[in-house]
């Protein structure tokens, strides 16, 4: 793999892994079809360490105060008692809406690489999540923001979450589509998704970080060091201001310009998958 290559993955990887038009698809297909060598798991990984970075950093603050209050502290200094207390309950929410997903990669995460990367599959999912979110759009009430979630809203999309790992499906969709369906704005709907996948980003990392590095020892990873941290960097920066843009652009727009997106974009990779079968004949 060239520098250029890694470099164009490592933009697609920060693009999309916060938009709602799944990652995983676009980093396995992009490279299908620019007839590119696989890039392989392992630099898919590093990849998601720029994005994990991008994510912890912008929201380091909300973290920070988040962890302190839900370990029992009275931060940040100066803040009301419910507003401590509303910190309290997000923590919380966020470590139980974690564990479906958690679970679901640990039991099936192999045999989901090794069975569902085919085109085809991808496709589907991303012109079936794609309505699912137009139907969210079109029935949501929007009227809840960050300070209205519950319990069962933060269970709802960590269960939706849960099902991310399947290419094509895409975390940030998924789990948008199902706060909107429990009637959050569409802001509040990512910010929840965002600080969401945190843990899960952290650690499908740290669970492959000793292979990939087993992988540069043993020479099967072979890229210098410097186009990893070329790449991890600009996953980073790229993913970092895409966070920035979504939150924005959320607070006035809908999801419709991704829904037709992922539509469109299932549509061709069905029209390339299924093409050459039908000239063959």
């Amino acid at each position: 793999m060239s520098l250029f290559q890694a470099i164009v993955l490592a933009i697609v990887q920060g693009l999309t892994e916060f938009l709602p038009v799944s990652s995983s698809a676009h980093l396995i297909l992009i490279p299908k079809l620019l007839h590119w060598p696989d890039q392989g798991l392992a630099f898919d990984v590093a990849l998601h360490a720029g994005t994990l970075i991008a994510v912890v950093v912008y929201f380091f603050r909300d973290w920070v105060e988040l962890t302190l209050a839900g370990l029992g502290f009275n931060y940040p200094n100066g803040a009301s008692s419910e507003q401590v207390q509303h910190n309290r309950r997000m923590f919380w929410y966020l470590v139980a809406a974690t564990i479906p997903g958690a679970i679901v990669g640990f039991l099936f995460e192999k045999k989901i690489e090794e069975y569902l990367r085919d085109p085809r599959p991808i496709a589907m999912a991303m012109i079936g999540v794609a309505l699912l979110m137009w139907y969210a759009e079109y029935v949501s009430k929007l009227e809840r923001g960050m300070d209205r979630v519950g319990f069962a809203d933060a269970m709802t999309i960590g269960v939706a979450q849960s099902t991310a790992l399947f290419p094509g499906v895409s975390r940030s969709g998924i789990t948008i589509t199902a706060g909107l369906f429990r009637g959050m704005t569409r802001e509040a709907a990512a910010r929840f998704s965002f600080l969401l996948s945190t843990p899960l980003i952290a650690g499908a990392a740290a669970k492959e970080l000793p292979g990939l590095i087993k992988m540069r020892h043993t020479g099967q990873l072979d890229l210098p060091i410097s186009t990893l941290a070329i790449s991890i960097a600009v996953s980073a920066i790229v993913g970092y201001l895409v966070i920035a843009f979504f939150l924005r652009y959320l607070q006035t727009r809908t999801l419709k310009i991704f829904i037709y997106y992922r539509i469109l974009f299932g549509i061709v990779i069905l029209l390339l998958a299924f093409l050459p079968m039908g000239s063959a004949r």
